[in-house]
């Protein structure tokens, strides 16, 4: 990145408005002016051409195909040859400079190369050409339209590179400890991330409608009025916009938490900028619109920091009360065992009578965020109970009914 920021020190990029060079007399939104640097570039290379020119026979100067000379034929291979060299040696550079500035602060230095690689070739072959371009000597017309090619070419490799940072630099974010320990930053830096890449790309292709001369100004007026129609007929997909919006801000859920909407349970796959992705536990997808999801009842199961056990173990009828409180202090001890059991949570009472059971009731809270560890933990500890019951000398009731038969007389 400070290889492609260089870059455009270099080349002198400046964003303003200015007047003339539309078709229709309208004013530019970019317009790209050169640096004292590469004025003098230019005129060096100008200097040189004409005088490569003149040295030469005038067999050479002779007009060909196209209009141009034929050294000129022959000066745009070896032009471009030497063009790609110095392409390749300045973006060895380039990686070496930034490798060298990043070298043991983090991975951002290689993620940023790998990404810009493209965008920077680009650059500093657009570069390069504009520069050297004046040594052919080129007819005014000719050289103003190769000039107006090269200076797109920066744009484009500057929204390019621009794009490609933006996703290695939220890539880079999401393995940071900051964002590990924040799950909803990650959603948050996402959903912001996709919003620059979609403006970036609205930004570049101004720019390039700019630098084909055409009126932006227009352009941004015939969007404006365009846009207010649009709105009026995408008001639900505007609401699911700012429904995405509320859900990275609020962070009610967050891509891959286990949730409850409503009615079915599932894992948050993506929240989009028009929809959230849900998978259930039948591996199918429901996609829900977020102005939708913003207004309905979430419940996130990985916001818990533990995991409640709740059951009434029903004795039989004929139960004694010794036998009563052998099972309930077994039980105690069941869960007194258990070393992720929340602390004072343990409750196992006496609670009542029913038609064919004798109800002990059983709550207890364990310190564990993972339903899969919690399994665990359940079969263990019902499986205690049973053997609890079964020391006691005791079972387990099963509905019963009692029939009568009166003998009359």
């Amino acid at each position: 990145m400070r290889a492609l920021l260089l870059g455009l020190m270099l080349a002198g990029t400046t964003v303003h408005a200015e007047d003339g060079g539309a078709p229709d007399g309208g004013r530019r939104l970019f317009d790209v002016t050169e640096a004292a640097p590469v004025k003098k570039a230019e005129a060096a290379m100008d200097k040189a051409g004409s005088g490569l020119r003149a040295a030469l026979p005038e067999s050479w100067q002779a007009p060909s195909v196209l209009g141009l000379e034929r050294w000129q034929w022959l000066g745009i291979p070896v032009l471009g040859l030497a063009i790609a060299l110095c392409t390749l040696l300045l973006l060895r550079g380039t990686r070496a400079t930034v490798k060298r500035l990043t070298r043991g602060k983090s991975d951002i230095g290689d993620r940023m190369l790998a990404r810009l690689d493209g965008p920077l070739q680009v650059w500093w072959a657009s570069l390069l050409a504009r520069v050297t371009l004046p040594v052919l000597a080129l007819s005014d017309g000719a050289e103003a339209g190769w000039q107006r090619v090269f200076k797109i070419g920066l744009g484009v490799a500057f929204f390019w590179g621009a794009l490609r940072a933006v996703t290695a630099w939220s890539d880079h974010f999401a393995t940071t400890e900051f964002a590990q320990a924040r799950p909803g930053s990650r959603a948050l830096v996402s959903l912001f991330g996709r919003v620059a890449r979609f403006a970036l790309v609205g930004f570049g292709v101004l720019a390039v409608l700019s630098e084909l001369g055409y009126s932006v100004t227009s352009v941004l007026a015939g969007l404006g009025i365009g846009g207010i129609a649009l709105a009026l007929g995408a008001q639900k997909t505007l609401e699911n916009v700012f429904g995405a919006f509320a859900l990275a801000v609020d962070q009610p859920i967050r891509e891959g938490e286990l949730v409850r909407v409503e009615d079915f349970l599932g894992t948050v796959e993506s929240i989009g900028l028009r929809s959230t992705r849900i998978r259930t536990a039948d591996r199918t997808i429901i996609s829900i619109p977020n102005g939708k999801l913003a207004d309905m009842r979430l419940e996130s199961y990985a916001a818990r920091d533990r995991i409640r056990l709740t059951l009434t173990l029903g004795l039989e009828w004929g139960t004694s009360a010794a036998q009563l409180k052998d099972v309930m202090s077994a039980c105690r001890q069941v869960l007194q065992a258990q070393p992720t059991l929340w602390p004072d949570s343990a409750a196992v009472n006496f609670v009542g009578l029913g038609t064919s059971t004798m109800d002990v009731e059983i709550n207890a809270w364990f310190a564990t965020a993972n339903f899969d560890e919690f399994r665990g933990i359940r079969e263990a500890v019902l499986l205690g109970f049973l053997e609890a019951v079964e020391k006691a000398g005791t079972r387990l009731a099963y509905p019963t009914s009692t029939v009568r038969l009166a003998k009359q007389g």
